[in-house]
């Protein structure tokens, strides 16, 4: 059974595209890197496949990344107020419910994937921002695990 590379239509092709199932060879198979979409809490069916072809990658997949990266960077320039700064965040609303991160590598994934989440939730600002580390020991090995909480809201600038 011999197949054809739906892109450049050299025989042999050894892969499938996730999208459309078709046959693509490796020099014309598009893949996304393993932790690519790591800050989603779940990731698309359509962003999970291994290789895609061409035109679905560009049409299908893209679109997705560049949305991706899009709430990355915003979630980067979100307003942040930690639990001490109640004094700015008293009249702000309180009614989300409040985000959790729990284990990562270091403080500042920590902030940056509550911040995340509240930009995929349509929200421009976190308040009562509190990270925690707890140490683990593995031997003589000494590492932190940080982990967060903060609740959502929007904030305008006149406050």
């Amino acid at each position: 059974m011999s197949s054809t590379c739906c892109v450049c239509q050299k025989p042999k092709a050894t892969l499938q595209c996730g999208c459309c199932k078709e046959a693509v060879c490796k020099n014309c198979a598009q893949f996304l890197e393993e932790g690519r979409f790591s800050f989603m809490t779940k990731v698309p069916e359509l962003l999970s496949f291994g290789a895609y072809c061409t035109p679905c990658f560009d049409f299908k997949v893209m679109p997705e990344v560049e949305a991706y990266d899009a709430d990355l960077e915003a979630a980067r320039n979100i307003a942040v107020f930690f639990k001490d700064q109640s004094k700015e965040t008293r009249n702000f609303k309180r009614t989300e419910k409040a985000f959790k991160v729990v284990d990562c590598e270091d403080r500042e994934e920590t902030l940056l994937r509550l911040a995340f989440f509240a930009v995929q939730a349509k929200f421009n600002a976190i308040i009562d921002v509190e990270i925690t580390s707890k140490k683990v020991r593995n031997g003589a090995y000494q590492t932190h695990l940080w982990s967060g909480t903060a609740i959502p809201t929007n904030y305008t600038s006149r406050r």
